[in-house]
C-alpha cells in the first residue's frame, strides 16, 4: 500500500459530495446589461421574447413566387431585401427579386435560387422548377416566441451572449458574484519581486490562485502573506470572515508544529475533514467559518494547483449556482511506463495527443508536488484509480484534459 495512506483519508469521490451536500448555492440576484455578462451564472430562465426568425424570409439570393405560377414567364414586380422588405402581395405570374435574409413577400410560397432563372428585363423564365417551401426559412424555424433559451443555473458563454442578443434581450438577472478571500501561510515565503534571501522561497501559490479565481464570477480580496504565528493567522481569518463567503488558505494544514491553520479554524469555525486520499494534496481542509466556508491546500505549488481545480473550482461553481457536470473523461494509451502505489487516487500531470488515431499520453516530467514547471507544459491530468499499482507502456488509462479553470 502506498507509505503516505493512514486511516481516516477520505476518498475524493466523497470529499467532492460532502463539499457540495454543505454549500447552499446563494440566492442574491442582480440585474446586469449583456455586456458584463460573460461567465456569470443565470438565476432564473429566459425565454424568447420574439420569434427566430421574426418573419419567413429567404435562405438564397434569387426569386420569390408562387408554385402554381412556375412554367409561365412571370413579371418582376419589385424587390425584397434584407430590412427593406416588399411590401405589396403577388399575384398571377408574378415574381420578386428577393435577397438573402430577406422576408418573403405576401402570396409568396417559394423562392427560386437566381441560378435557376433566365431574366430578360423585368421578365424571368424558370429553368428548373422549384418545390412549395423551397428556399425558405419559417419564422420561428430556430427560436420560438415563448419557448425557453436558457436555463437556470447557466454560466454564460460568448456565444450564449451573442444568442440573446439576437432575441433583442440587453440585461439578464445572475446570480451575485461570490467573495473570495486568499492568504498563504508561511515564514519561509517571500514576495515576488523581494530580494532573495537564504533559507527562503517565492510565494507562487497566490499569485496562481488570484489568477486562476479570475475565471470564475468572484469579487477578491488578497490578504496577503501570513506569518506562522498563531495570533497573526487569527487575525487574518478574523478578517475575511466577516467579509468573505469563502477563504482560502494554503499551507498550514499539515502536521508540522508551526502548522496553524487547522487550529485557528477549530477556534473560529468547524473543521468537517482535512485529510483526502488523494496525490497530490493529501492535506486538505474544508469546513465552516463563521457565516462562510473555508478551504485550506496544501502549501507545495503542485498540490496547491490540483487540489483547488479538483475540489475548490467544484464547490466554488456550486455554490455561485451553477449547474455543473462531471469533467470529461477520456481513455489513452499510456506511451511508458508510469509509477504509483496503490492506497490514493492520483492525478500525474501527462501530455495528451494524437496520432493517425491513436490517443496516447505520457508523463509531463517529474511529478514531486513542487515541480511547478512539469504542471506548467502538461494538457490534462492522468488519472489512475486509488486501487492501482504502476502502468505499463500500452495500458489504457484515464485522461482528464485541462479546462479553462486551470490553463
Amino acid at each position: 500500500m502506498d507509505h503516505c495512506v493512514q486511516p481516516g483519508l477520505l476518498p475524493i469521490e466523497e470529499a467532492l459530495a460532502r463539499i457540495c451536500n454543505q454549500l447552499n448555492p446563494v440566492q442574491e440576484a442582480e440585474t446586469i446589461g449583456l455586456h458584463s455578462a460573460l461567465d456569470r451564472v443565470l438565476a432564473a430562465p429566459i425565454t424568447a421574447p420574439i420569434n427566430v426568425p421574426a418573419g419567413d424570409n429567404s435562405a438564397m439570393d434569387g426569386y420569390a413566387l408562387r408554385t402554381q405560377d412556375c412554367t409561365a414567364a412571370l413579371n418582376v414586380i419589385g424587390q425584397s431585401l434584407a430590412g427593406h422588405p416588399f411590401t405589396g402581395a403577388l399575384g398571377s405570374n408574378q415574381a420578386v427579386r428577393i435577397m438573402t435574409g430577406a422576408l418573403v413577400p405576401a402570396g409568396a410560397d417559394t423562392v427560386v435560387m437566381q441560378e435557376n432563372v433566365q431574366r430578360t428585363g423585368d421578365h424571368i423564365t424558370l429553368t428548373q422548377l422549384p418545390e412549395a417551401g423551397e428556399n425558405i426559412r419559417r419564422a420561428g424555424e430556430d427560436i420560438k416566441s415563448g419557448s425557453q433559451v436558457l436555463a437556470a443555473g447557466q454560466r454564460l458563454s460568448a456565444l450564449d451572449i451573442g444568442l440573446l442578443a439576437s432575441l433583442g434581450i440587453a440585461q439578464v438577472t445572475v446570480v451575485r458574484r461570490l467573495r473570495v478571500a486568499i492568504l498563504t501561510t508561511g515564514d519561509e515565503l517571500l514576495p515576488a519581486g523581494a530580494t532573495p534571501e537564504q533559507g527562503k522561497i517565492y510565494d507562487s501559490n497566490r499569485p496562481l490562485l488570484a489568477a486562476l479565481l479570475t475565471r470564475m464570477p468572484i469579487d477578491l480580496i488578497d490578504l496577503g502573506i501570513i506569518a506562522d504565528d498563531l495570533p497573526a493567522l487569527r487575525s487574518a481569518f478574523t478578517t475575511a470572515m466577516q467579509w468573505a463567503d469563502v477563504v482560502i488558505s494554503t499551507g498550514g494544514v499539515s502536521v508540522g508544529d508551526a502548522d496553524y491553520t487547522k487550529d485557528v479554524l477549530a477556534e473560529l469555525g468547524e473543521i468537517d475533514f482535512w485529510k483526502i486520499a488523494m496525490k497530490p494534496g493529501k492535506p486538505f481542509a474544508f469546513g465552516r467559518l463563521g457565516q462562510g466556508w473555508f478551504f485550506g491546500l496544501p502549501g507545495n505549488p503542485v498540490s496547491t494547483a490540483v487540489t483547488y481545480h479538483q475540489l475548490v473550482v467544484p464547490g466554488l461553481r456550486h455554490l455561485a449556482g451553477e449547474t455543473i457536470s462531471p469533467p470529461q473523461m477520456l481513455s489513452a494509451i499510456a506511451g511508458h511506463a508510469l509509477k504509483k502505489q496503490p492506497g490514493r487516487t492520483d492525478f500525474q500531470r501527462g501530455i495528451l495527443s494524437s496520432n493517425n488515431g491513436i490517443t496516447t499520453v505520457i508523463s509531463a516530467g517529474l511529478q514531486s508536488s513542487g515541480v511547478l514547471s512539469a504542471m506548467a507544459q502538461a494538457n490534462c491530468y492522468i488519472r489512475l484509480e486509488a486501487e492501482r499499482g504502476s502502468v505499463a507502456e500500452g495500458e489504457t488509462v484515464n485522461v482528464i484534459p485541462f479546462d479553462r479553470f486551470i490553463r
